[in-house]
């Protein structure tokens, strides 16, 4: 069963690296982050317990999703629109 979740744990580790391309902090700095809590939870066998940590992950990505969309917009915000209360 822990085989079959494998290539999830990949691919999630896979596409949160990719996101972490952005991050506000460094690319590095997520890097290190994202290495070093799958290394805290590379001996969990128990596929619940595997399944709920796949839940967390894909949670994190679109909280990132959500921060990289909030910031572009602001970004277009500024750019385009004026602010009416300045004097």
């Amino acid at each position: 069963m822990a085989n079959s979740l494998r290539g999830e744990v990949l691919n999630l580790y896979k596409n949160l690296l990719y996101l972490g391309r952005d991050y506000p902090k460094g690319a590095d700095y997520f890097k290190r982050r994202l290495k070093n809590v799958f290394l805290k939870n590379k001996d969990v066998k128990d596929p619940e317990k595997i399944k709920e940590l796949i839940g967390r992950g894909e949670f994190v990505m679109k909280e990132l999703e959500a921060l990289y969309f909030l910031r572009k917009y602001r970004a277009m915000k500024q750019r385009y629109y004026s602010d009416t209360n300045k004097t």
